[in-house]
């Protein structure tokens, strides 16, 4: 039996990991590494909680920082775990300063890599992010790839081999746990909305948070939109917020301020608004498999089929552009199966199998 070693440390990580954790823990043994790069309940405890993912093996407890010193102190910490276990993989997602440090510390000790969600490009080289999932890409032996898209994108940088095309692991949560959400949440009696009578809107990337300007311009919009627009507030959003006084503005007209929300009433929120607004790459995927328009407060996307399919549109950070967007907007037709048959997980968790204990 193989041992996979899986790091995960932020949101998104949690809800990709749930799925594949319970189809690889079938078939190999799993040591889960949290990095603790969210560590509050709203962003972390309540995800295990609701996803039902095992508690971590290791905490490293890193917590937050600025980019090199949080990635350095994650690539010690995690180097050491891998010093003891020993695991035949590492499994890393996405693209945070978890996945590059996990990356990072096990090509330096010769253990294989797998990434799942390579393949992914946003083409913007001032987001951090884009040199995560790059770096990782061109560091991984086996990269399992969501759409056909990202299966292309890796062949042009003249990576094809150990690449796979899976479908993606977030379908295979949201299949999983929509019928729960309807079942468990009542975040929409909490709040006092009723389906399709409100926009939801998710920001946290440092382009629409670090300047108190471009924030203030971006929450006063939000508010003046014709629904009420109910805003989960990030923890870097709210720290802004408080640190430049913006609250009392940003909570005129239609704009709802409320904490972090779990992945169930998340769900919720997503599935039964009338349209989403989001900077979130994870949310831009939600919103087109709960079948909802979505609005990307960014100037370009990783997920250019929600574009190409017409769900989905890019605006920046333009008040005007965002208002004509919400009021113009149209749910097309047609709606096809971009991300796969919900069993990505099962696929993942075959292929590391048969690949066996291989060391590099």
């Amino acid at each position: 039996m193989i041992t996979t070693l899986t790091i995960v440390g932020a949101r998104p990580q949690f809800i990709k990991a749930a799925p594949v954790s319970r189809a690889l823990r079938c078939h190999a043994r799993e040591i889960l590494v949290h990095t603790g790069q969210h560590y509050d309940r709203g962003m972390s405890a309540i995800f295990f909680e609701e996803l039902q993912l095992p508690e971590p093996d290791y905490n490293l407890c890193i917590g937050s920082g600025s980019h090199g010193k949080q990635t350095g102190e994650m690539l010690i910490a995690i180097e050491e775990v891998l010093l003891k276990e020993r695991p035949d993989w590492v499994l890393v997602y996405g693209d945070t300063n978890s996945t590059l440090a996990g990356a990072l510390a096990a090509v330096k000790l010769h253990i294989p890599i797998a990434h799942i969600e390579a393949g992914l490009r946003s083409f913007n080289r001032a987001m951090p992010e884009e040199h995560n999932r790059v770096l990782t890409d061109h560091a991984a032996d086996l990269l399992f790839c969501p759409t056909p898209h990202a299966v292309d994108l890796l062949a042009q940088e003249g990576i094809t081999h150990g690449v796979h095309l899976t479908g993606d692991v977030m379908l295979d949560a949201f299949l999983y746990n929509a019928e729960l959400a309807d079942r468990h949440s009542a975040i929409l009696t909490e709040l006092g909305l009723q389906p399709r009578e409100y926009y939801l809107a998710t920001l946290h990337r440092p382009a629409n948070t670090d300047d108190p300007t471009q924030l203030q311009t971006l929450l006063s919009t939000l508010a003046k939109l014709a629904l009420p627009v109910v805003l989960p507030l990030h923890p870097r959003t709210r720290y802004q917020i408080e640190q430049h006084n913006l609250l009392p503005e940003s909570k005129i007209g239609n704009l709802k301020l409320v904490e972090p929300v779990g992945y169930l009433d998340m769900l919720m929120l997503e599935r039964y608004a009338q349209l989403i607004l989001t900077d979130s790459g994870g949310v831009q995927k939600e919103a087109y498999m709960a079948g909802v328009p979505c609005i990307t407060l960014r100037e370009e996307t990783e997920w250019i089929e929600t574009v190409e399919s017409g769900w989905n549109v890019l605006v920046g950070a333009a008040p005007e552009h965002i208002q004509a967007a919400a009021h113009d907007f149209a749910r097309p037709k047609d709606h096809p199966a971009l991300y796969g048959d919900g069993h990505a997980a099962e696929r993942i968790t075959e292929i590391l199998v048969h690949s066996g204990p291989w060391k590099a």
